[in-house]
C-alpha cells in the first residue's frame, strides 16, 4: 500500500505564509495526480490544488494567485506553498494521491491531515 506523510501545518498570521509537504512511500508503480484538499468543521473536503505527473495544475478559485502546488517526482513528494494567508484558509489540510500499485490496480490515498490556522 501507499502511505502519505504530511508536514508543515501550524499557525500563521493573516498575510503570512506556510508550506505544506506530503511524502509518499510504499509500493508504487506510477504516481498519477497528487493534491491537497481541505476540510472545515462540519463540511465536506474540498479541492485546494492538484498536480498531475506531467505537471498540469488545478486550483480552487479561492486560492488562485496565492497558493502554488508543486511536486518532486523523484521523491514522490508534493508541496503546497501558501502565501497571503487569510483566516478563511483555516482548516485541516489533507494530502491526496492517486497511484498505480500493481499492473491492474489504481487506488486513491489520503494523508492523516494537518491543521492550518490563520489568526492574529
Amino acid at each position: 500500500q501507499v502511505q502519505l506523510v504530511e508536514s508543515g501545518g501550524g499557525l500563521a498570521q493573516p498575510g503570512g505564509s506556510l508550506r505544506l509537504s506530503c511524502a509518499a512511500s510504499g509500493s508504487i508503480f506510477i504516481m498519477y495526480s497528487m493534491g491537497w484538499f481541505r476540510q472545515y468543521p462540519g463540511k465536506q473536503r474540498e479541492l485546494v490544488a492538484s498536480i498531475t505527473n506531467s505537471g498540469t495544475t488545478t486550483y480552487a478559485d479561492s486560492v488562485k494567485g496565492r497558493f502554488t502546488i508543486s511536486r518532486d517526482n523523484a521523491k514522490a513528494t508534493v508541496y503546497l506553498q501558501m502565501n497571503t494567508l487569510a483566516p478563511e484558509d483555516t482548516a485541516v489540510y489533507y494530502c491526496n494521491a492517486v497511484a498505480k500499485i500493481t499492473s491492474r490496480t489504481i487506488n486513491g490515498y489520503w494523508g492523516q491531515g494537518t491543521q492550518v490556522t490563520v489568526s492574529l
